[in-house]
């Protein structure tokens, strides 16, 4: 089964990658069959937001597609950012520009109010409409500096007890296999019929 993924974004499609592709499933980019492709994100939850990429895509290319949203919901922000979270900074902001933002307004934030979690929605559409979800979420605690030089987003401020490590920290291998991210989507595959 070949799967276009509803995002141009390297770090994410290298991840969906890893996670869903296999002997019977390979993963595309939409950028990749149709350059510039884009999708207003207009949901107000993580699920709204997946499945509206995932039928976006797949309706313009005619072929089974995936989509995720992410969101990272903080407790001493009430949740905050969000559904937000990747235009938190701004809608032009960058990966570094939202983890500054966020250390800045948790600045004097101590112990349980900076404990957080990652929640990702993973949506499958096929062209003829039909379309199934997915839910993956991992809890962490946001440190106060950046620690690591992998993953992508807010990976290096996020802490994850049961790796001991941030996202940022973490191999590759070891974060796809246990991330929010890494959760919905094989709970997905599992939802997905091989042709």
């Amino acid at each position: 089964m070949r799967l276009v993924l509803a995002s141009g974004n390297p770090d994410k499609l290298a991840e969906v990658r890893a996670i869903l592709e296999g002997p019977a499933r390979e993963v595309v980019p939409v950028t990749l069959l149709m350059p510039g492709w884009d999708c207003e994100e207009t949901g107000c939850t993580i699920e709204e937001n997946a499945a509206i990429k995932a039928i976006a895509a797949a309706r313009a290319t005619s072929m089974p597609c995936v989509a995720d949203d992410t969101g990272l919901f903080v407790s001493a922000l009430g949740g905050a950012p969000g559904v937000y979270s990747a235009r938190y900074a701004g809608s032009s902001a960058g990966y570094a520009d939202n983890v500054a933002k966020l250390l800045r307004v948790l600045k004097w934030e101590e112990g349980a109010s900076r404990q957080a979690f990652f929640r990702t929605a993973a949506a499958f559409a096929s062209p003829e409409g039909g379309v199934v979800t997915a839910t993956g979420e991992v809890e962490g605690i946001i440190l106060e500096t950046p620690a690591g030089e992998g993953g992508f987003g807010y990976d290096p401020v996020f802490f994850v007890p049961s790796l001991g490590c941030t996202y940022a920290e973490c191999p590759a291998c070891e974060k796809n296999a246990a991330s929010h991210r890494a959760r919905a989507f094989t709970k997905l595959a599992s939802l997905i019929q091989p042709d």
